[in-house]
């Protein structure tokens, strides 16, 4: 089945030229992450991000880009900082959300996104760059106001241009652009962890990676089988006669999928629960002592589990509700079967089919937030009882992964039948 389906992406020229555009990004997107900005001392930086917990998941988040100090090391999450807030302005601003209704409007909002995104970049880079000069670990030194312009210009030039490659990626229907971005960057740390853990591999200590590999294995079946799982809602289409034909009078179903946001909620709750430490992490040496009490009080207590724990658990679940009510709209799927003579059987067409979808999606979306939500702490738990460190990171690095690749492979998948049914016709 697998060759099969390899041999229908070759045989095909447009879809294998795709994938190869696709993995060609890919390329470029990794040798950005090591071109790195002058005057940097690399061995504090990495030093300095494995001492610190949120960081380190940042890091994490951007592929590892950051502990490069790299021209792309904020990675995507100005953008994604962006993309949060017109997300939430379309579900306060009335404005907003009739013209995410509209093709016109989704891509004048697009833009309004893109063009964020330049000062938010622009913002976490002074931030961040800010932050290591303040650390104890002497990572940049001395600079002047010439050389901080120039490293805020070239990172949120870097980020830009990881945008426009994420959008070059999106175009060729292969997956989603920005979580192709994240899974590479992801999937690029995975041979040096492997090869610490042989280096470092005790084995009073094999329990532990036992464990990891069972929650590896749990996680990547638990992911597959919630984002494959669906609640199919039987549908009947009137008959209809026209000039002597008989349309309609078909039985189908309309598929209410349990987990609807993908991965995003990872992504926004991963960008959001790192952003108080970031900013407390800015004020850690203020002159002002309440301020620095302050700031170490909120690092110390992100670094607690039980409380990154809660709040990670609940930012996943809240996210997961959001997108799909961002994404899911049951008025407008009332009204188009409406419109083509389509009705759930024992529900009347119009308002009454509207209120069903949302009461059957929320109740849907709820198994899948709370598996999502739980599957993104599972590792904290287990980090309780092993004591192994690395296994926050691995279990969100899993998530995201798996997630992608069934994103991935659907998308090739529904080309290869798109282009199927083409040659039938």
């Amino acid at each position: 089945m697998i060759v099969n389906k390899l041999q229908q992406i070759i045989n095909i020229k447009e879809l294998r030229n795709n994938i190869l555009f696709v993995l060609g990004i890919l390329v470029i997107f990794r040798f950005a992450a090591h071109v790195p900005i002058p005057g940097v001392n690399t061995a504090n930086l990495r030093e300095f991000f494995g001492s610190n917990q949120v960081l380190g998941l940042l890091n994490m988040f951007s592929g590892g880009v950051m502990e490069n100090f790299s021209i792309v090391m904020m990675g995507i999450a100005p953008y994604i900082t962006s993309s949060i807030i017109f997300q939430l302005l379309g579900m306060i601003v009335p404005k907003m959300e009739e013209m995410q209704k509209e093709e016109q409007g989704r891509q004048k909002i697009n833009t309004w996104t893109r063009w964020a995104t330049v000062p938010f970049a622009a913002i976490q880079a002074f931030g961040m760059i800010t932050i290591l000069q303040k650390s104890q670990y002497d990572i940049l030194g001395d600079i002047g106001a010439f050389d901080m312009f120039v490293m805020i210009v070239t990172i949120t030039a870097g980020t830009v241009f990881l945008m426009w490659l994420g959008e070059l990626i999106t175009e060729k229907k292969i997956g989603n652009g920005i979580s192709i971005l994240i899974f590479a960057g992801i999937i690029s740390s995975l041979p040096q962890v492997i090869q610490q853990t042989i280096a470092t591999y005790d084995p009073s200590k094999l329990f532990t990676i036992v464990g990891f590999l069972a929650l590896a294995v749990a996680t990547i079946a638990g992911v597959i089988y919630v984002t494959e799982g669906q609640r199919n809602i039987p549908v009947q289409y009137a008959r209809q006669v026209r000039a002597g034909r008989t349309y309609g009078g078909e039985n189908t179903h309309l598929p209410l999928r349990v987990n609807m946001a993908g991965v995003i909620p990872i992504i926004f709750a991963i960008s959001i629960i790192i952003f108080p430490s970031m900013i407390a992490q800015f004020f850690i040496n203020a002159q002002t002592p309440w301020v620095a009490s302050v700031a170490q009080w909120v690092i110390e207590l992100f670094q607690k589990d039980l409380f990154y724990g809660v709040v990670y658990f609940v930012l996943v679940f809240g996210f997961t509700f959001f997108y799909t009510e961002v994404v899911f709209h049951p008025d407008r799927i009332a009204e188009n079967l409406q419109k083509q003579g389509g009705f759930i059987p024992g529900i009347r067409p119009g308002n009454e089919t509207s209120e069903y979808l949302s009461r059957i999606s929320h109740r849907v979306v709820l198994v899948g937030a709370l598996f999502l939500s739980f599957i993104a702490v599972m590792p904290l738990i287990v980090r309780y009882f092993s004591g192994a460190q690395f296994l926050v990171i691995g279990g969100t690095s899993l998530l995201i992964v798996v997630s992608v690749v069934i994103d991935i492979v659907k998308q090739i998948e529904a080309q290869l039948t798109m282009r199927e049914y083409d040659n039938i016709k």
